[in-house]
């Protein structure tokens, strides 16, 4: 094998409750994770040295050496399976960064899919991408996992979620980074209950809707705090023709809205009131193949 792509999906959270807190700090957490149609590339080539190439619209804003998820990642990947070649990586880098959709996370979970199918660890040496994973940083797990699913913990353990309709989603970032560390530092309040439920019967976007809807993502209030834009996202999207339900996901700043499908989305992208700087993007909730 050659040369080795993988798709590095968005990654949202539907809802995002925030259930308690550990004595080391870390918040637990509910949340019902997707994937979209859109996200990064990642390719991987042999190489005799770690090298990583990126491109695209956000690639200047990446971290270099150990900043670099992707770079952590590729290098745990090749400490668990032992002495083993490393690779060529180039990123193709559409997802802004520290927007609240798991864009670190999902290139340095690409990234060691493309790794362990290149050379062949994933079936020959066995290598866990999972244990590998989780000491990277909360949501690579899920990216890992590339399936819906119900996270709790710190957002490490994992639990299918029911199937997902192809609902439209039209994403928008109204052009600001957003610390996670500082959004929770910003949360005040109490918590909430933990609201997972594997057995719903979500797989139309009408029911998705009504599901959501007695649901919430408990750090909007603080993210709007730290960026007041985040609530003229809210309000653009809640406006649009056809949006069924806005929210913000993750720590934010970025914004989802829930369509009927994915023409809807593109329409509304087109309709959205907005200013130059604010980055959007129609697609739709997608299960990611590794191909």
């Amino acid at each position: 094998m050659t040369r080795v792509t993988v798709h590095a999906p968005v990654k949202i959270n539907l809802y995002l409750h925030i259930t308690g807190r550990r004595e080391d700090g870390y918040h637990e957490v509910d949340t019902l994770i997707a994937f979209t149609g859109f996200g990064d590339e990642i390719s991987a080539e042999p190489s005799d040295i770690l090298q990583i190439s990126a491109s695209g619209p956000f690639a200047s804003e990446l971290p270099e050496g150990d900043d670099n998820l992707v770079n952590r990642a590729v290098n745990a990947l090749r400490q668990e399976a032992g002495e083993i070649t490393s690779a060529h990586i180039t990123l193709s880098k559409r997802i802004p960064l520290a927007a609240g959709v798991g864009g670190g996370s999902a290139d340095a979970a690409a990234a060691m899919w493309a790794v362990s199918r290149l050379w062949r660890l994933d079936t020959e040496n066995k290598v866990d991408l999972l244990k590998v994973g989780k000491p990277l940083g909360a949501d690579v797990p899920a990216c890992l996992y590339r399936r819906p699913a119900y996270a709790s913990g710190i957002g490490q353990d994992l639990v299918s979620a029911p199937t997902l309709p192809e609902a439209g989603i039209l994403l928008v970032n109204p052009g600001v980074k957003l610390s996670t560390p500082s959004v929770f530092k910003a949360r005040s309040g109490g918590f909430s209950p933990n609201t997972a439920d594997p057995g719903a019967e979500i797989s139309t976007v009408p029911r998705l809707a009504r599901f959501l809807e007695d649901r919430a993502n408990d750090l909007t209030d603080a993210a709007i705090k730290l960026c007041p834009a985040v609530e003229d996202v809210l309000y653009a999207l809640e406006h649009v023709s056809g949006c069924r339900l806005a929210r913000m996901s993750g720590s934010g700043a970025t914004c989802f809205g829930l369509f009927d499908n994915p023409a809807a989305a593109e329409k509304a992208a087109a309709e959205l009131e907005a200013p130059d700087h604010w980055w959007r993007q129609a697609t739709s909730l997608a299960m990611p193949s590794l191909v």
